[in-house]
């Protein structure tokens, strides 16, 4: 028996999307699109040259295909024409209503979005007065701030010297379906702020919004306030059980990696570990050599999309994607004869586009375990038939 790891390197889109005109970023469409071709091309016409130089260097993603793959979801040139290819490579679309983190997830682990996502005006007040007053009953204050869409990092330095005055927690969102709440981990307190949260998400996700999410920051004044690692989502849960599920149906163990518990609602997750993307590598390593036979480990990579997709930052997405790469090729040294890694993404997030949304696009499906092999244009969910028929493990109702 082996194993299956599958790794999402989160908003590592390829363009293509052919339904990306139904989606915008404010007023312009995400056509063209293209998170990877793009941070290529930057990179190739030297426009990424922030702490690293040249063209885009992914050795280990192109053997496995990737160059392949992006052409076939987009017609984009293959950034690594003469890279011997020697995994099992195709492009991915999505079918689920939305752009965002649970629908891409979900439906990667075999489970489409059935309903449409609810979302908040981009207008201020952004939320109804009956949900702020909830929030400050539940919190034991007087009034909430913000109120409406917002950065994470500039609604805290706009709104934190106030939030230490009154104690008051800072309510914004975005173009997602989520609700976030910043607070100050030692002034309101980290299990304060995890409780609140708690508390007030079955409102939220009744009202069919994808997650509300803790955001504790530290520091005393806005040149310094900082955002924690201890970010905590609360997603609604899958609407039917997924590939973690299934996996543990089968009285197989399931490790998640990153944000993967969350999205989950830890349904049909053993274990967890958090942090940056640098120690939860550390983490993926350590589960290719501990990893129990049959297990599936399931890992996120967040900061692509948090530290440089949203902020626009080419240079910085190029270096994570260079690192992840040269971490992928160690991993991939570290794997057991039998064992099976796909690598691919949940949506994009493309640097040179306008705007700081997500971006509606293919992903890559890159998997080490097949062999050479053309898999073609794919749906989400044959990631999850992919990774199940691999562990030999069927869906809840092919096993009645």
């Amino acid at each position: 028996m082996s194993r299956a790891f599958l790794v999402v390197m989160d908003s590592v889109g390829i363009g293509g999307a052919p339904d990306a005109a139904d989606y915008a970023n404010g007023k312009v469409p995400d056509t063209g699109a293209n998170t990877l071709g793009h941070i290529a091309e930057a990179c190739a016409t030297g426009r990424a040259e922030e702490g690293r130089s040249g063209p885009l260097r992914l050795p280990a993603l192109a053997g496995l295909g990737l160059g392949q793959a992006l052409h076939l979801a987009s017609g984009f040139p293959d950034p690594w024409p003469g890279a011997e290819v020697s995994g099992a490579w195709g492009a991915a679309t999505e079918v689920s209503r939305g752009k965002d983190t649970p629908s891409g997830h979900w439906e990667l682990a075999g489970v489409p979005v059935p309903w449409d996502w609810g979302y908040f005006p981009n207008e201020t007040p952004a939320f109804p007065p009956e949900l702020m007053a909830e929030v400050a009953a539940k919190a034991g204050t007087e009034g909430t701030l913000a109120n409406c869409h917002a950065s994470g990092t500039t609604v805290i330095a706009e709104y934190g010297e106030e939030h230490l005055r009154t104690g008051w927690p800072i309510c914004y969102t975005s173009v997602d379906s989520v609700f976030q709440i910043a607070a100050h981990e030692e002034a309101f307190g980290l299990e304060r702020l995890l409780r609140l949260c708690e508390d007030i998400a079955p409102t939220l996700h009744a009202m069919k919004i994808g997650r509300v999410i803790a955001r504790p920051f530290l520091g005393s004044a806005p040149a310094d306030f900082k955002r924690t690692a201890h970010r905590r989502d609360y997603a609604i849960a899958p609407p039917a059980p997924t590939l973690c599920d299934w996996v543990s149906a089968a009285g197989r163990p399931v490790h998640a990696v990153g944000k993967i518990g969350d999205i989950f609602s830890m349904q049909g997750i053993d274990d967890v570990t958090k942090g940056p993307d640098e120690s939860l590598m550390a983490d993926l390593h350590r589960l290719a050599g501990e990893a129990e036979e049959g297990s599936l480990t399931f890992a996120n990579f967040v900061e692509f999309d948090s530290l440089y997709g949203h902020r626009r930052d080419v240079s910085g997405y190029a270096r994570h994607l260079e690192w992840f790469d040269a971490e992928l090729a160690r991993l991939i040294g570290h794997l057991r004869p039998g064992d099976l890694l796909i690598v691919t993404a949940d949506h994009g997030n493309d640097p040179t586009f306008a705007g700081t949304d997500h971006t509606r696009e293919r992903v890559p499906v890159l998997v080490h375990g097949l062999g050479l092999d053309e898999l073609g244009l794919m749906a989400f969910t044959d990631v999850a038939e992919l990774a199940a028929g691999h562990l030999q493990v069927p869906r809840p109702e092919e096993g009645r």
